[in-house]
């Protein structure tokens, strides 16, 4: 049985998924580095298979929950280490500071803080940079239909149950925006969807929300663990 495995959702991130699976591999912390290529048209399975990932192909592409889901559904690990595949800048420390709290039985969970765009302004709560215990992604039925507001719906899942969870900043790591992916058109609509799914399982027009007439813990804001990620960059 794996300790930990990382999950790294990617539609057509043959740029960036090399660099991000190679970091992850030379933290010595994951024991099986899984890229989930989300119905992409480039190489991004090839891409990641050349750097040592375990490579789910998805016919189609079902979202980022989906992506994730599906990943889950590929490793017996009880901590999963949740990545984008468009980062830009991770390295090794970056690894090992969102892992650490969840191994040491600190939090269930913790959320990597990374440099702030628009999105994260709009939604604390968006980050694909996570470190989780299984069994809270077990525990949520419809992870599956999330979609790019999965993170979101983790959040409240967190929320909802009472579960411990921290902030870890992460520097300056970045990513690529969609706009730089798929040009002005096509980023924008992308950009529009992710808002919409995001806002949808923040409970932010009423769906996707649950209720369970509770107070819990997690209510107040996660604490944030100072790390030294940024100092360590020339290191890596």
């Amino acid at each position: 049985m794996s300790r930990v495995a990382a999950i790294i959702p990617a539609f057509n991130e043959e740029r960036t998924i090399g660099d991000v699976v190679t970091a992850v591999r030379q933290s010595g912390l994951v024991d099986d580095v899984i890229v989930v290529s989300d119905g992409s048209r480039d190489a991004t399975g090839r891409t990641a298979r050349a750097q040592g990932a375990r490579v789910v192909e998805l016919p189609e592409n079902l979202g980022k929950g989906g992506a994730i889901a599906a990943g889950l559904a590929a490793t017996d690990a009880r901590v999963l280490l949740l990545l984008d595949g468009d980062l830009r800048g991770l390295t090794g420390r970056h690894v090992a500071d969102l892992l650490g709290p969840v191994l040491r039985g600190d939090v269930e969970v913790s959320i990597g803080q990374i440099k702030p765009d628009l999105m994260q302004r709009l939604f604390p709560n968006f980050s694909g940079q996570r470190a989780v215990r299984r069994a809270v992604l077990d525990a949520m039925p419809d992870l599956g239909s999330t979609g790019f507001g999965v993170e979101a719906a983790l959040s409240r899942h967190v929320k909802d149950r009472g579960l411990r969870s921290c902030t870890v900043p992460l520097g300056s790591l970045t990513h690529l925006s969609k706009l730089e992916k798929h040009g002005i058109l096509r980023g924008y609509v992308g950009k529009l969807k992710a808002t919409w799914q995001i806002a949808k399982w923040s409970g932010r027009n009423g769906r996707g929300k649950t209720d369970t007439g509770q107070t819990s813990s997690s209510e107040r804001p996660a604490p944030t663990l100072g790390t030294s990620s940024d100092a360590s960059r020339s290191a890596q």
